[in-house]
Parts: structure tokens; sequence; C-alpha cells
């Protein structure tokens, strides 16, 4: 049995649509980060800098946290989206968002719609951010149908964050390439069901 902690986020969507892609059964237990349950020493003695999400191989006996390792073990058990052909690759564009994307587009989030009029300096600095990985993952995306060639794990952790381009306000069909990879992965069932896991109102907004 694979066990996912987790929360309505980008992090843990990532695990969900991995999850639904590989066709994996799995229990959900919904980590309720607003009230602080990331905290409490039973979550933080697997998630030492108590993140969402973590991943519990009862069958191993494995735990996991950190989305990109997740990634990449889900990948290396179930043979699929994460091919030893194109690895080294992969590895890249998925550090890439692990390191980049995810977190200064978390920023803009935190500036530009948690908390926009707070700081001028931060929602500037950070939306320039925000555009310039959109044109960054738009320039990759004029050379390859995905991030690393085929559609993969490193595919699986970024679209979540761009499927929040509605907060981003930097305007996504202005980026062709990038709307063209993010409509034909929004169109596959197992993005779906797994971006809409715990949100049934939280669709996947259209570009």
């Amino acid at each position: 049995m694979i066990e996912l902690l987790t929360a309505n986020t980008p992090n843990g969507k990532k695990i969900s649509i991995m999850l639904e892609e590989i066709s994996y059964k799995y229990k959900v237990t919904k980590v309720y980060i607003n009230k602080g349950e990331q905290f409490s020493p039973k979550f933080r003695a697997i998630s030492p800098f108590s993140k969402i999400p973590v991943l519990i191989d009862h069958e191993k006996n494995i735990t996991l946290f950190e989305s990109g390792a997740i990634l990449m073990y889900l990948g290396e058990k179930s043979g699929k989206f994460y091919p030893e052909k194109n690895k080294h690759l992969i590895n890249q564009w998925l550090m890439g968002q692990m390191a980049y994307v995810g977190p200064m587009l978390g920023q803009h989030h935190q500036f530009h719609h948690y908390n926009p009029g707070k700081s001028d300096w931060g929602e500037d600095r950070y939306f320039k951010i925000g555009k310039s990985i959109y044109k960054d993952l738009d320039d990759r995306l004029s050379q390859s149908n995905f991030l690393a060639g085929e559609y993969s794990i490193a595919d699986i952790a970024t679209f979540p964050w761009i499927a929040r381009h509605d907060w981003h306000d930097i305007g996504l069909k202005s980026f062709k390439n990038l709307t063209r990879w993010y409509e034909e992965i929004s169109k596959r069932d197992a993005v779906i069901k797994g971006y809409d896991l715990l949100n049934r109102e939280e669709k996947i907004p259209p570009p």
C-alpha cells in the first residue's frame, strides 16, 4: 500500500498526478497545513522540514519526503516516466523545477496573490522572475515537445506550478510553446484526476 500525506498545493499535486499516471492504488492522508499539522512531532519525524508531501511505501517500509525525490522513487519503482536512457536530462529539468521554478513562483504567489500591496519591491521582483521563468520554459519547449524530450517526471513536477498561471497575471497565452505544452498535459486523464484530488472545485484552469 502506498500512502500519500499531502495538501492542496502544487507540490502535493505532483505526487497525486504521478500516482494516477502510473495507476497505483494509494491512500490519501490529508495534512491540514493551515492548522499547523505539519509542525507536529509525529509529522516532523518523517518530514524534517515540516513540508508536504510525504510518501510511505508500506510494502517496502520506505518513507520519503521532498516531492522531487518521491517522483524519482515512483519513476524507478514503476518503470514509467523516468527512463534510464534519458535520466540525466530529466534530472536537470526536475532539479530546475525544484530549485528555481517552484520556489520563485511560490514567492510570486506570496507577494502578488496572497499579500498584494504590502511590498511593491517584492511584487515587482517576483513578477519579473516569474515572467523570466515563463520565457525560459517557452524557449525550451520551442525545441522539444516536453521538457526532457518525452513526457516525464520533469513535466509532472512543473505542470502544477504553471497550472496556477491565473494567479501569476503574466499571460500564459503570450508564450505559444508553453501554452501548447500546458494544453496537451492538461487533457491527460491522470493529470485531471490527480490535480483535483483534494479539492474538486479547483479545476485545471484553461490557458
